[in-house]
Protein backbone atom coordinates (compact mmCIF):
# COMPACT_ATOMS: atom_id res chain seq x y z
CA UNK A 1 0.00 0.00 0.00
CA UNK A 2 3.03 2.30 -0.07
CA UNK A 3 2.80 5.18 2.39
CA UNK A 4 -1.03 4.86 2.54
CA UNK A 5 -1.85 8.40 1.56
CA UNK A 6 -5.00 7.39 -0.30
CA UNK A 7 -5.99 5.09 2.56
CA UNK A 8 -6.02 8.15 4.81
CA UNK A 9 -8.14 10.05 2.28
CA UNK A 10 -10.75 7.29 2.12
CA UNK A 11 -11.00 6.58 5.82
CA UNK A 12 -10.97 10.30 6.70
CA UNK A 13 -13.92 10.95 4.40
CA UNK A 14 -15.80 7.96 5.80
CA UNK A 15 -15.28 9.12 9.39
CA UNK A 16 -16.32 12.69 8.67
CA UNK A 17 -19.73 11.48 7.50
CA UNK A 18 -20.55 10.78 11.15
CA UNK A 19 -20.43 14.52 11.78
CA UNK A 20 -22.87 15.30 8.96
CA UNK A 21 -20.25 16.25 6.39
CA UNK A 22 -20.34 15.31 2.73
CA UNK A 23 -17.42 14.40 0.46
CA UNK A 24 -16.92 15.17 -3.22
CA UNK A 25 -13.92 13.42 -4.74
CA UNK A 26 -12.04 13.81 -8.03
CA UNK A 27 -10.53 10.39 -8.54
CA UNK A 28 -8.05 9.85 -11.42
CA UNK A 29 -6.96 6.31 -10.42
CA UNK A 30 -9.83 5.11 -9.70
CA UNK A 31 -9.84 4.19 -6.01
CA UNK A 32 -13.00 5.42 -4.29
CA UNK A 33 -15.66 3.05 -5.61
CA UNK A 34 -15.63 0.89 -2.48
CA UNK A 35 -16.06 3.93 -0.26
CA UNK A 36 -19.15 4.89 -2.25
CA UNK A 37 -20.50 1.33 -2.01
CA UNK A 38 -19.93 1.19 1.74
CA UNK A 39 -21.68 4.46 2.64
CA UNK A 40 -24.40 4.67 0.01
CA UNK A 41 -22.52 7.16 -2.14
CA UNK A 42 -22.48 7.75 -5.87
CA UNK A 43 -19.62 6.82 -8.19
CA UNK A 44 -19.71 8.70 -11.49
CA UNK A 45 -17.55 7.85 -14.50
CA UNK A 46 -16.62 10.69 -16.82
CA UNK A 47 -15.23 9.48 -20.12
CA UNK A 48 -15.10 10.46 -23.79
CA UNK A 49 -18.56 9.92 -25.24
CA UNK A 50 -19.97 9.04 -21.82
CA UNK A 51 -23.60 9.44 -20.79
CA UNK A 52 -22.97 11.76 -17.83
CA UNK A 53 -22.92 15.44 -18.81
CA UNK A 54 -22.32 18.63 -16.92
CA UNK A 55 -21.96 22.22 -18.00
CA UNK A 56 -19.41 24.22 -15.97
CA UNK A 57 -20.62 27.42 -17.69
CA UNK A 58 -24.13 27.04 -16.34
CA UNK A 59 -25.10 30.29 -14.60
CA UNK A 60 -25.77 28.93 -11.10
CA UNK A 61 -25.31 32.24 -9.31
CA UNK A 62 -27.63 34.46 -7.31
CA UNK A 63 -26.51 37.64 -9.01
CA UNK A 64 -28.44 37.55 -12.29
CA UNK A 65 -26.87 40.67 -13.76
CA UNK A 66 -25.33 39.84 -17.17
CA UNK A 67 -21.95 41.24 -16.14
CA UNK A 68 -21.86 39.06 -13.01
CA UNK A 69 -22.73 35.94 -14.99
CA UNK A 70 -20.10 36.78 -17.60
CA UNK A 71 -17.46 37.33 -14.91
CA UNK A 72 -18.25 33.95 -13.35
CA UNK A 73 -17.86 32.25 -16.72
CA UNK A 74 -14.58 34.02 -17.40
CA UNK A 75 -13.25 32.91 -14.00
CA UNK A 76 -13.60 29.37 -15.36
CA UNK A 77 -12.63 29.90 -18.99
CA UNK A 78 -9.28 31.64 -18.47
CA UNK A 79 -7.61 28.84 -16.43
CA UNK A 80 -9.37 26.27 -18.60
CA UNK A 81 -7.95 27.65 -21.85
CA UNK A 82 -4.51 28.02 -20.26
CA UNK A 83 -4.66 24.35 -19.27
CA UNK A 84 -5.68 23.34 -22.80
CA UNK A 85 -2.97 25.44 -24.47
CA UNK A 86 -0.26 24.49 -22.00
CA UNK A 87 0.85 28.06 -21.29
CA UNK A 88 -0.39 31.34 -19.79
CA UNK A 89 -2.60 33.47 -22.02
CA UNK A 90 -1.37 36.72 -23.52
CA UNK A 91 -3.60 39.78 -23.04
CA UNK A 92 -4.84 39.66 -26.64
CA UNK A 93 -5.80 36.01 -26.16
CA UNK A 94 -7.68 36.81 -22.97
CA UNK A 95 -9.62 39.37 -24.98
CA UNK A 96 -10.36 36.67 -27.56
CA UNK A 97 -11.70 34.32 -24.91
CA UNK A 98 -13.85 37.12 -23.53
CA UNK A 99 -15.34 37.74 -26.97
CA UNK A 100 -15.94 34.03 -27.61
CA UNK A 101 -17.82 33.67 -24.30
CA UNK A 102 -19.98 36.70 -25.17
CA UNK A 103 -20.79 35.32 -28.63
CA UNK A 104 -21.54 31.82 -27.31
CA UNK A 105 -23.81 33.18 -24.56
CA UNK A 106 -25.93 35.34 -26.84
CA UNK A 107 -29.52 34.36 -26.02
CA UNK A 108 -28.69 30.94 -24.57
CA UNK A 109 -26.97 28.98 -21.81
CA UNK A 110 -23.58 28.31 -23.45
CA UNK A 111 -21.55 25.11 -23.25
CA UNK A 112 -17.82 24.64 -23.70
CA UNK A 113 -18.44 23.44 -27.23
CA UNK A 114 -20.31 26.68 -28.01
CA UNK A 115 -17.34 28.73 -26.80
CA UNK A 116 -14.87 26.61 -28.77
CA UNK A 117 -16.92 26.95 -31.94
CA UNK A 118 -17.23 30.70 -31.46
CA UNK A 119 -13.46 30.87 -31.06
CA UNK A 120 -12.85 28.82 -34.20
CA UNK A 121 -15.23 31.03 -36.20
CA UNK A 122 -13.32 34.09 -34.97
CA UNK A 123 -10.03 32.52 -36.06
CA UNK A 124 -11.40 31.78 -39.49
CA UNK A 125 -12.47 35.39 -39.77
CA UNK A 126 -8.86 36.45 -39.30
CA UNK A 127 -7.40 33.83 -41.61
CA UNK A 128 -6.59 31.26 -38.94
CA UNK A 129 -8.79 28.43 -40.08
CA UNK A 130 -7.32 25.56 -38.12
CA UNK A 131 -7.03 25.15 -34.35
CA UNK A 132 -3.68 23.76 -33.25
CA UNK A 133 -3.28 20.35 -31.64
CA UNK A 134 -3.86 21.62 -28.15
CA UNK A 135 -7.12 23.21 -29.24
CA UNK A 136 -8.18 19.78 -30.44
CA UNK A 137 -7.25 18.29 -27.06
CA UNK A 138 -9.49 20.83 -25.40
CA UNK A 139 -12.30 20.07 -27.83
CA UNK A 140 -12.02 16.35 -27.12
CA UNK A 141 -12.10 17.04 -23.38
CA UNK A 142 -15.18 19.19 -23.83
CA UNK A 143 -16.90 16.37 -25.68
CA UNK A 144 -15.69 13.69 -23.30
CA UNK A 145 -18.62 13.59 -20.92
CA UNK A 146 -18.78 17.31 -20.10
CA UNK A 147 -21.71 18.62 -22.05
CA UNK A 148 -24.78 20.58 -21.07
CA UNK A 149 -26.88 19.78 -18.04
CA UNK A 150 -30.44 21.10 -18.24
CA UNK A 151 -30.41 24.89 -17.79
CA UNK A 152 -32.35 26.30 -14.92
CA UNK A 153 -30.86 29.46 -13.47
CA UNK A 154 -30.12 29.51 -9.76
CA UNK A 155 -30.52 26.17 -8.00
CA UNK A 156 -29.47 25.84 -4.36
CA UNK A 157 -27.76 22.50 -3.79
CA UNK A 158 -30.64 21.04 -1.81
CA UNK A 159 -32.81 21.48 -4.91
CA UNK A 160 -30.50 19.60 -7.29
CA UNK A 161 -32.33 16.37 -7.99
CA UNK A 162 -31.54 13.01 -9.53
CA UNK A 163 -32.86 14.15 -12.90
CA UNK A 164 -29.81 16.37 -13.31
CA UNK A 165 -26.47 15.07 -14.61
CA UNK A 166 -27.85 11.79 -15.88
CA UNK A 167 -29.28 10.71 -12.52
CA UNK A 168 -26.52 11.75 -10.09
CA UNK A 169 -27.71 12.37 -6.56
CA UNK A 170 -25.53 15.26 -5.40
CA UNK A 171 -26.98 14.96 -1.91
CA UNK A 172 -25.43 11.50 -1.41
CA UNK A 173 -22.91 11.31 1.46
CA UNK A 174 -20.05 10.75 -1.00
CA UNK A 175 -19.96 11.66 -4.68
CA UNK A 176 -16.80 10.50 -6.46
CA UNK A 177 -15.97 11.33 -10.07
CA UNK A 178 -13.95 8.62 -11.80
CA UNK A 179 -11.51 10.38 -14.19
CA UNK A 180 -9.32 7.34 -14.88
CA UNK A 181 -10.32 7.08 -18.54
CA UNK A 182 -8.85 10.51 -19.28
CA UNK A 183 -5.24 9.65 -20.01
CA UNK A 184 -3.28 12.76 -20.95
CA UNK A 185 -2.32 15.13 -18.13
CA UNK A 186 -3.47 18.13 -20.16
CA UNK A 187 -6.93 16.71 -20.75
CA UNK A 188 -7.10 15.54 -17.13
CA UNK A 189 -6.28 19.06 -15.96
CA UNK A 190 -8.98 20.50 -18.21
CA UNK A 191 -11.60 18.06 -16.95
CA UNK A 192 -10.64 18.52 -13.29
CA UNK A 193 -11.08 22.27 -13.66
CA UNK A 194 -14.47 21.73 -15.30
CA UNK A 195 -15.77 19.39 -12.59
CA UNK A 196 -14.33 21.40 -9.69
CA UNK A 197 -15.65 24.67 -11.13
CA UNK A 198 -19.13 23.23 -11.50
CA UNK A 199 -19.04 21.92 -7.92
CA UNK A 200 -17.74 25.13 -6.41
CA UNK A 201 -20.37 27.11 -8.29
CA UNK A 202 -22.98 25.01 -6.52
CA UNK A 203 -21.21 25.56 -3.21
CA UNK A 204 -21.09 29.31 -3.65
CA UNK A 205 -24.84 29.39 -4.18
CA UNK A 206 -25.85 26.77 -1.62
CA UNK A 207 -27.32 27.77 1.72
CA UNK A 208 -28.04 24.31 3.17
CA UNK A 209 -25.42 24.61 5.94
CA UNK A 210 -23.69 21.31 5.08
CA UNK A 211 -19.91 21.24 5.52
CA UNK A 212 -18.16 19.57 2.62
CA UNK A 213 -14.83 17.99 1.77
CA UNK A 214 -13.42 18.17 -1.75
CA UNK A 215 -10.60 15.70 -2.44
CA UNK A 216 -8.21 16.15 -5.36
CA UNK A 217 -6.46 12.79 -5.47
CA UNK A 218 -3.28 12.48 -7.55
CA UNK A 219 -3.12 16.29 -7.66
CA UNK A 220 0.56 16.11 -8.65
CA UNK A 221 -0.49 14.91 -12.12
CA UNK A 222 -2.14 18.19 -13.05
CA UNK A 223 -0.27 20.87 -11.11
CA UNK A 224 2.16 21.20 -14.04
CA UNK A 225 -0.72 22.07 -16.36
CA UNK A 226 -0.94 25.89 -16.66
CA UNK A 227 -4.14 27.22 -15.15
CA UNK A 228 -4.65 24.35 -12.71
CA UNK A 229 -2.44 25.78 -9.94
CA UNK A 230 -4.18 29.17 -10.25
CA UNK A 231 -7.60 27.54 -10.13
CA UNK A 232 -6.74 25.47 -7.06
CA UNK A 233 -5.13 28.46 -5.38
CA UNK A 234 -8.35 30.43 -5.73
CA UNK A 235 -10.38 27.47 -4.44
CA UNK A 236 -8.17 27.20 -1.33
CA UNK A 237 -8.57 30.90 -0.56
CA UNK A 238 -12.38 30.67 -0.78
CA UNK A 239 -12.66 27.48 1.28
CA UNK A 240 -13.70 29.12 4.54
CA UNK A 241 -16.33 31.27 2.84
CA UNK A 242 -17.86 28.21 1.22
CA UNK A 243 -17.61 25.97 4.29
CA UNK A 244 -15.32 23.57 2.42
CA UNK A 245 -12.24 21.58 3.36
CA UNK A 246 -9.98 21.07 0.34
CA UNK A 247 -7.60 18.09 0.30
CA UNK A 248 -4.86 17.64 -2.31
CA UNK A 249 -3.02 14.29 -2.34
CA UNK A 250 0.46 14.22 -3.86
CA UNK A 251 3.38 11.80 -3.98
CA UNK A 252 5.97 14.34 -2.84
CA UNK A 253 5.93 17.96 -1.75
CA UNK A 254 8.70 18.55 -4.27
CA UNK A 255 5.96 18.19 -6.90
CA UNK A 256 4.92 21.70 -5.85
CA UNK A 257 8.26 23.24 -6.80
CA UNK A 258 8.68 21.32 -10.05
CA UNK A 259 5.64 22.83 -11.76
CA UNK A 260 7.63 25.57 -13.48
CA UNK A 261 10.86 27.49 -13.70
CA UNK A 262 12.37 29.15 -10.63
CA UNK A 263 10.65 32.46 -9.94
CA UNK A 264 7.76 31.69 -12.28
CA UNK A 265 4.12 32.40 -11.50
CA UNK A 266 3.43 28.65 -11.46
CA UNK A 267 5.94 28.15 -8.63
CA UNK A 268 4.51 31.04 -6.63
CA UNK A 269 0.97 29.69 -7.05
CA UNK A 270 2.05 26.22 -5.97
CA UNK A 271 3.81 27.62 -2.89
CA UNK A 272 0.68 29.64 -2.14
CA UNK A 273 -1.34 26.44 -2.24
CA UNK A 274 0.92 24.99 0.44
CA UNK A 275 0.91 28.09 2.63
CA UNK A 276 -2.91 28.26 2.49
CA UNK A 277 -3.14 24.64 3.71
CA UNK A 278 -3.47 24.72 7.49
CA UNK A 279 -2.85 20.98 7.91
CA UNK A 280 -0.04 19.14 6.13
CA UNK A 281 0.33 15.36 6.46
CA UNK A 282 3.79 14.09 5.54
CA UNK A 283 4.52 10.39 5.08
CA UNK A 284 7.97 8.86 4.77
CA UNK A 285 10.07 10.62 2.14
CA UNK A 286 13.15 9.55 0.21
CA UNK A 287 16.44 10.91 1.53
CA UNK A 288 16.84 13.20 -1.49
CA UNK A 289 13.52 14.87 -0.63
CA UNK A 290 14.36 15.80 2.96
CA UNK A 291 16.24 19.04 2.39
CA UNK A 292 13.49 20.45 0.15
CA UNK A 293 10.92 19.28 2.66
CA UNK A 294 12.75 21.09 5.44
CA UNK A 295 12.67 24.35 3.48
CA UNK A 296 9.07 24.08 2.27
CA UNK A 297 7.57 23.28 5.67
CA UNK A 298 10.18 24.97 7.88
CA UNK A 299 10.84 21.69 9.68
CA UNK A 300 13.20 21.33 12.63
CA UNK A 301 16.05 18.82 12.63
CA UNK A 302 14.00 16.60 14.93
CA UNK A 303 11.01 16.67 12.56
CA UNK A 304 13.19 15.86 9.53
CA UNK A 305 14.70 12.90 11.38
CA UNK A 306 11.22 11.69 12.31
CA UNK A 307 10.02 11.86 8.69
CA UNK A 308 13.02 9.92 7.44
CA UNK A 309 12.22 7.03 9.80
CA UNK A 310 8.45 6.76 9.38
CA UNK A 311 6.91 3.41 8.53
CA UNK A 312 3.83 2.91 6.28
CA UNK A 313 0.73 4.30 7.90
CA UNK A 314 2.59 6.76 10.15
CA UNK A 315 2.94 10.44 9.32
CA UNK A 316 4.08 13.79 10.61
CA UNK A 317 1.04 16.05 10.93
CA UNK A 318 1.76 19.78 10.85
CA UNK A 319 -1.33 21.57 12.17
CA UNK A 320 -0.65 25.27 12.06
CA UNK A 321 2.62 25.68 13.98
CA UNK A 322 2.24 22.45 15.94
CA UNK A 323 3.45 19.01 14.88
CA UNK A 324 2.38 15.48 15.83
CA UNK A 325 3.48 11.98 14.94
CA UNK A 326 0.30 10.08 14.08
CA UNK A 327 -0.16 6.40 13.37
CA UNK A 328 -3.13 5.88 11.10
CA UNK A 329 -5.16 2.86 12.19
CA UNK A 330 -8.13 1.47 10.31
CA UNK A 331 -10.99 -0.65 11.57
CA UNK A 332 -11.97 -4.00 10.10
CA UNK A 333 -14.78 -2.29 8.19
CA UNK A 334 -12.42 0.36 6.84
CA UNK A 335 -9.85 -2.17 5.65
CA UNK A 336 -12.18 -3.24 2.87
CA UNK A 337 -12.78 0.40 1.88
CA UNK A 338 -9.12 1.42 1.73
CA UNK A 339 -7.75 -1.74 0.10
CA UNK A 340 -7.14 -0.84 -3.54
CA UNK A 341 -3.78 -2.45 -4.33
CA UNK A 342 -4.31 -5.67 -6.33
CA UNK A 343 -0.90 -7.04 -5.30
CA UNK A 344 -2.03 -7.34 -1.68
CA UNK A 345 -4.18 -10.13 -0.30
CA UNK A 346 -7.85 -9.19 -0.48
CA UNK A 347 -9.24 -8.54 3.03
CA UNK A 348 -12.67 -9.80 3.91
CA UNK A 349 -15.52 -7.32 3.67
CA UNK A 350 -17.67 -6.78 6.74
Amino acid sequence: MGARKSALGKSYCARQLIFGRQAWILDPKPEYQRLCQAVGGVYVSLEPGGAVRLNPLEALIRDRRPEAIHRARMDLMLPLVEAALGRPLRPVEQTGVDGAVNVAAAGQEPTLRDVLEANVRAKRGTGRAHADERDRDARRAARGGLRAAPPGGRRPLRHVRRADLGGIDLEAPVVAFDLSRIKSYTSLGVVMICVAAWLRRLLAESDDGVRRIIVYDEAWKVLRVPGVARFLNESWKMARQWGVQNIAIMHRLSDLISVGDAGSEAIELARGLLSDSQTRVVYQQASNELQGLRELLQLTDKEVTAVSGLHPGSALWKVGQRSFLVEHQVSRFERWIVHTEPREREPAAC
